[in-house]
Parts: structure tokens; sequence; C-alpha cells
């Protein structure tokens, strides 16, 4: 079996794409969560942020890498850069729903009380809205494992590089050991992660109304 036989290669390729989805998904929750904040708090930078965040849904990934590619070249790092663009919406939107949808009269009742509004946000907002935060975050990581794979495009690593390499070929073998892989890393991320959302009080995901939002 393919699989087995190469399983060198097999894991090398794993590496590199999970070290791609693990820095991409890091950059876009270091962007994000702030973005988002700053966004419930001012209505102009709320348009810009979930402008941002739709742009980067609407355009293809390839075609991020495309522009990406002029300026950092091949390789890590353009990649990273047409991933993050693609994760940041979900996790915004989340974020931004979930701080909003705090029940208004607690906040009122905090303020009334005393606290700041810094004080307000990690004490009663942040707390409150963990729960859809990490379900943008759960619906962002998966949606990366499976777009890692155009990372070898410009250059980048993971497992795309045995599927393109391949189905080039006219290797199936080859390209079932490389989508096997990523696609049991996206089941497993969606199941832990669930687990861990239903433990936070979560529904399970965020559906479509919330994102079109």
């Amino acid at each position: 079996m393919y699989l087995v036989e190469n399983s060198d290669e097999v894991l090398y390729h794993f590496r590199g794409h999970l070290e791609l989805v693990v820095v991409a998904e890091l950059a876009a929750l270091a962007f994000a969560i702030p973005a988002s904040i700053l966004a419930v708090r001012h209505d102009r930078i709320k348009k810009v942020v979930l402008g941002l965040g739709n742009v980067g849904q609407t355009i293809p990934t390839l075609a991020i890498l495309a522009l990406a590619l002029p300026l950092l070249g091949l390789g890590f790092w353009p990649s990273i850069l047409g991933l993050w663009a693609y994760a940041i919406l979900p996790i915004i939107v989340n974020t931004v729903k979930g701080i909003e949808n705090v029940d208004e009269e607690m906040v009122e009742a905090a303020r009334g009380m005393g606290m700041t509004d810094w004080e307000i946000l990690r004490s009663i907002q942040l707390p409150l809205a963990l729960p859809v935060i990490f379900a943008g975050v759960r619906t962002s990581i998966v949606l990366v494992i499976g777009t890692a794979y155009l990372a070898m495009f410009i250059g980048g690593p993971g497992l795309g590089v045995m599927v393109v390499g391949g189905i080039q070929a006219y290797d199936w073998a080859q390209v079932i050991a490389g989508a096997i892989p990523g696609a049991l890393l996206a089941i497993g991320a969606d199941l832990s992660l669930s687990r861990i959302e239903r433990y936070l009080g979560g529904d399970g995901g965020i559906d479509d109304t919330t994102v079109a939002a």
C-alpha cells in the first residue's frame, strides 16, 4: 500500500500541512479578535473589518495566492497570507455577533456598578460570547485544513504536493495517500473542537445566516 510504503514522505508533507494550518490560524486569531472588538465599538471600523473578511472569502484562494506571489515570492509565507485571508471571516463574524448578542441589561447593570468598558468586555461580554467565538474558530480551522492543499501552487508545503503530483503522474495511490491524512485531520479537528464547544455551551457551529450577516 502506497501510504504505508511511503510513510516517511507522507509524514513529511503532513507536518508541512499542519504547520501551514497552525501558523495561518494563529495569525488569523491575532488579527480577527482585536479587530472584532474594535468593530463592536465603532461602526466605521465594523464596516471595514467585515468588508475585509468578506473580501477574503469572496476572492478565490488561488487568486489571493497569485496576488501574494509578486510581493512575497514562492514558498511558505505567501501561502500563509492566502490562508490567513480565508481564515479570518468566520472568526470576525462570530466574535462580533457573540459580543453584540450579550444581554444589554447585563451590560448596563455592570456599567451602573461602575465597571469600565474594558472591565465589562473582559468580565462579561467575552466570557458570554466565548461559545459563539469558538464556533467561528472551529469553522475557520476546518476551512483552512482543506484550503491548505492549494499552497503547493506557489511552492508552499503540505499534502497538496502529493495530491497534485499524483494527479499529474496519474498515480491515484499517491493522490489517495495525500488526501486521507488531510481528511482525517479535518474530521479529527472538527470532532475535537465540537466537544470543546459543547463544553463551553455552544450549539455546534455557526449557521449560514450568521455568516451572511
